[in-house]
């Protein structure tokens, strides 16, 4: 009896390609339609003003008159672009975590041209004290990276110059054409406190004057940054950085404040020591037989 061995690797690499060849296939057969695609898409994304804004990310870089906003198409516009442009196949997955960095991968292939690509993206898996996240950290950090990884992979396919008109009306509805100012306004400013932005820094940010100038252009842009900040394409520490760095420094102002006290009075106790004829001590020393001179490093003050 002949014993035929199957090789587990060549056989599911056949079972790939002979799913790959079917829906090619199927995708000569039934082609998309451009103008039905970009109804289907306008349609998806306009149901309501929230989904509409739900479509775009916005990052702003700079200050005064070096300010730069950076706009993109979100997550959830791929997520639209894809299901309704049809006959295309889209996969992430994590290829990659050193300690430091989470990579993910993601392919899409336009099953009817036959272009496909693959892009990745890095997500740092460590605080600013060079301490890794936690497993479950990780996981939302992975999470986020597949889907900009995702995002990247089908704007990589689908031709931007095909859907530029339908882009522009979803933004039309994103920004409202009655829209009722404040009570949006109301609502992305409460998002913004609930993640721990306060209103301070929400107007340094935008460069205004006060919360109840916030027009309708920010507020999409302030809907915008805070998909982008779900997304995980930026964060409120990067985001709000001037005003993280600023503790910082204040918090840095203050150490060192400490320290010239504890120096100052390290000095009078020796110029005080000279004077007795006594030798020159430091917070470490001992003398008389009493304890050491101690210096508290917030306020100075001496103690023995």
């Amino acid at each position: 009896m002949e014993v035929i061995q199957i090789n587990q690797t060549e056989m599911i690499s056949a079972l790939n390609r002979a799913e790959v060849d079917i829906q090619i296939a199927t995708a000569k057969q039934y082609p998309r339609n451009i103008t039905n695609v970009l109804k289907t898409i306008e349609m998806y994304a306009t149901m309501d003003e929230e989904t509409a804004e739900d479509c775009f990310y916005a990052l702003r870089r700079g200050k005064g008159d070096d300010t730069a906003v950076i706009e993109g198409l979100s997550v959830r516009m791929a997520e639209i672009f894809a299901g309704a442009w049809g006959n295309i196949r889209v996969q992430t997955r994590i290829i990659g975590n050193d300690g430091k960095t989470i990579t993910a991968q993601g392919m899409c292939h336009d099953l009817e041209t036959n272009f496909a690509t693959s892009v990745e993206v890095k997500r740092r898996i460590t605080n600013k004290s060079g301490q890794t996240f936690s497993e479950d950290m990780q996981v939302v950090t992975g999470n986020a990276a597949s889907s900009i990884a995702f995002r990247n992979a089908v704007f990589k396919v689908i031709p931007k110059a095909v859907t530029k008109k339908v882009i522009g009306n979803i933004k039309q509805v994103a920004l409202g054409q009655s829209i009722d100012l404040e009570e949006t306004r109301q609502k992305i400013v409460a998002y913004f406190l609930k993640i721990g932005v306060t209103e301070q820094q929400i107007v340094e940010h935008l460069e205004i004057k006060k919360i109840s100038d916030i027009n309708k252009e920010n507020v999409f842009y302030l809907r915008s940054l805070a998909n982008a900040i779900k997304e995980g394409t930026t964060s409120v520490v990067e985001t709000f950085k001037k005003n993280t760095a600023d503790s910082d420094k204040i918090a840095s102002d203050a150490k060192q404040k400490a320290e010239d006290i504890k120096s100052r009075t390290e000095n009078a106790m020796n110029k005080a020591n000279a004077a007795a004829g006594k030798p020159a001590v430091t917070t470490a020393d001992k003398f008389d037989g009493q304890a050491a001179v101690n210096v508290d490093p917030e306020t100075g003050e001496v103690t023995k």
